[in-house]
This record gives C-alpha cells, structure tokens and sequence, in this order.
C-alpha cells in the first residue's frame, strides 16, 4: 500500500489509501486515527502479499489465519479485535465502491476478550475502612463542619457496602430513605427496573446520624451544590480516595464500584447464591454477575476438599505410606 497516495508503484489505484481518505473526508477521522489504521493496514496487507493474495479477492479463511497470527506475535485480544474492525472497515468500503462482490470479514468473529476479574477488598479491608470512617466521626467533636463531613461518609460507606448499590443510585437516594421504617430499600436501577435492597442496621444508623447532622430539609439523602442537587460521582470517589489513604488503603485500589464489588464477592464467599447477588446487584442478564464465578469455583473446591466422605480415607491413606 502506498503510504503517501492513491496509487500503488505499479500505476494502479491503491484501495487502502481511497480506504483512508473516505475516513479522512466522509468521517471527518483525526490524524491519530489514520496513522493508526494505516498501520494496521499496512500489516494485513503485507500479510496478503506474502501470501499472494490480493485484497479484492481476500477470502474469510485468508482473514481468520491473518487474525490467529496475532496471538503468537503478542497481540492480545483486545488489540487483534481493534485490528480486525480496521480491516472489516475496509473490506466494507471495498464491497460498498464496487471492488468486490463480497465482503469476507462478515463471518469473522472477533476475537474473545478475556473478562477480567474485577478488583475487591478483603473483609479485614473494608472493615479497617469503616472503622477509620467511624474515628473520624467521634474525632470531630464540637467541630460541626467536619462531623458532618465525617458523618456523611460514614453513611455513605455502610450504605454502598450494605447494598451494594451503583455509585450513581447511591448519590441519588432520596432524603426519605433514612426515615424507611423497613429493612430495604426499593431502588430503581439502569432501565426504570425497581429493587430491593437489603439494610443493615448499621446503615440505618448512619443514615440517621447523617441526617442528624446534615441540613434540616430538601429531596436528597446527600445534598449538594451540584446541577443534580445532589452529591455527584466524582465528588464520592475522590472523597473516598481521602478515606482510603486515612485507612492506610492504596487509594489506586478503592472506588466505590471496587465497595461494590467488594459486597457482591463477600456475599459469594459465605453462601450466597449467584441468583440472589444477581437480583441485589440490578442485573439484567445473569452473564453479567458471572464474573464472580471464581469464587463459587473456591468455594465449591473448598466444599468438596472439606465434605467429601472419602477424604478422611485418603489421609489415612496417607499417613500408612508415611509410616511405612
């Protein structure tokens, strides 16, 4: 592919390079992007040529051994998925101009992007961070702005982890939660869909000193000086990076999806159902929560090591061999 024109050395036109000016002109693409696609494009066609291939008539199968060739030089899944979205662009482009009849990237699957597991807290850890949490209410004394600074985190600490709930339905709980009488909360999550949420009693105590020492009225449980009138996301998470710190946490390893993920791993480790952490949590899908398999994998191990009737036989077992 020519790098500078339209044209290949030989005179004809150069399909990657229309490819990269459709881009620049029709989708207004930045010069990062362009650079981007035209090494992406470069190696492909690069791998075509070695192979005797030309683009027009590139073949699914041509594409699929282009893409397992990634994997052994390095590239992960997610950079040979970018790869192939590069190269499903053009082979559109050149089925949608007339240069082929085809397009071979259409059964192509992307390759599969491991899920990573997500980052939690150990209990020891969340409970050192409640526990500075509640220092630092009764260590502001008579200082009203700073208890109810204090008292406010405190609160919404025992209420993310309690819940388990999204930052952003946690931010915009409404003042009339922490008069509930009952032992949930119903929450209205991602698509309107409504909840039930578990409280401890420790949350609804600190819902109540919160609310103590807060302003006297308005619609929110934690008010602020925002267009939302409320306490925003971001306003939590660097605020909860300060508690961290307190606790002698790496702030780099707490956000509050990390408490959230943290209070659905917790559940898992002492019993909880999967079904039951995916209704807590607001999933739609149980795919979704299925990241926390690993844990039920331990679990299962765990029970299995401890419960099977047969162990007892086998360290028997063991120990005659021993000493033998």
């Amino acid at each position: 592919m020519s790098g500078d024109g339209s044209a290949s050395p030989d005179g004809a036109e150069d399909p990657g390079q229309l490819f990269l000016d459709m881009l620049a002109a029709e989708r207004g693409a930045a010069a990062n992007t362009l650079a981007a696609y035209r090494r992406d494009l470069d190696d492909y066609l690069g791998y075509l040529a070695e192979s005797g291939v030309d683009p027009e008539t590139a073949q699914a199968d041509q594409v699929r051994a282009y893409i397992a060739s990634l994997e052994p030089r390095g590239l992960k899944a997610s950079s040979a998925a970018r790869r192939l979205s590069c190269i499903r662009g053009f082979h559109r482009f050149l089925y949608a101009e007339g240069y082929t009849e085809t397009d071979p990237t259409a059964p192509v699957a992307a390759p599969r992007r491991a899920k990573g597991l997500p980052k939690i807290l150990s209990v020891a850890e969340v409970d050192r961070l409640l526990a500075t949490a509640r220092e630092r209410v009764d260590a502001a004394g008579d200082n009203r702005a700073e208890t109810r600074a204090a008292a406010r985190m405190l609160c919404l600490l025992e209420l993310l982890y309690a819940t388990g709930l999204r930052v952003s339905e946690l931010v915009a709980l409404p003042r009339s939660a922490a008069a509930t009488r009952e032992r949930y909360l119903v929450v209205k999550g991602k698509g309107g869909r409504e909840r039930l949420v578990p409280l401890t009693e420790l949350a609804r105590d600190a819902m109540r000193a919160h609310i103590a020492h807060g302003p006297a009225d308005g619609p929110w449980l934690f008010p602020a000086e925002s267009e939302s009138g409320h306490l925003t996301r971001q306003s939590f998470a660097r605020d909860l990076k300060t508690a961290a710190a307190a606790a002698g946490l790496r702030a780099d390893r707490v956000s509050p999806h990390v408490l959230r993920h943290a209070f659905a791993s917790h559940l898992l480790q002492n019993g909880a159902d999967l079904r039951i952490v995916q209704e807590l949590l607001g999933h739609a899908d149980i795919s979704t929560t299925q990241i926390y398999t690993h844990i039920l994998d331990e679990r299962l191990k765990g029970m299995v090591r401890d419960l099977h009737p047969l162990n007892d036989a086998i360290d028997d077992v063991e120990v005659n061999i021993v000493s033998s």
